[in-house]
């Protein structure tokens, strides 16, 4: 069973970057298609970027296309959500899963706060 731990959030100001950190455990890791997802205060969770199993292909919602990239190291177990050109609409949890059904567990997530 593959479990799954975010970190690497916190408040930064508009115009800023971070970089979130998702290590996975379990060796079924490699064969998925990772994403990150977010979800705001009182909005669905919704998906901003996937990731193919080797890392060759990525997908971005429109709302973070050009400003976030996402990527894996299969060897370290972890993907990568490089975000820069922070906006106060990017505040949100922010979670890593597989991108589709059935999900393995969520992690608790790490907070993004974007804010002057």
């Amino acid at each position: 069973q593959v479990q799954l731990v975010e970190s690497g959030g916190g408040l930064v100001q508009p115009g800023g970057s971070l970089r979130l950190s998702c290590a996975a455990s379990g060796s079924s890791f490699k064969i998925y298609v990772m994403g990150w997802y977010r979800q705001a205060p009182g909005k669905q969770r919704e998906l901003v970027a996937t990731v193919s199993s080797g890392g060759d292909r990525t997908n971005y919602a429109d709302s973070v296309k050009g400003r976030f990239t996402i990527s894996r190291d299969n060897a370290k177990n972890t993907v990568y959500l490089q975000m820069n050109s922070l906006k106060p609409e990017d505040t949100a949890v922010y979670y890593c899963n597989k991108d589709r059904l059935p999900y393995v567990s969520w992690g608790q997530g790490t907070q993004v706060t974007v804010s002057s």
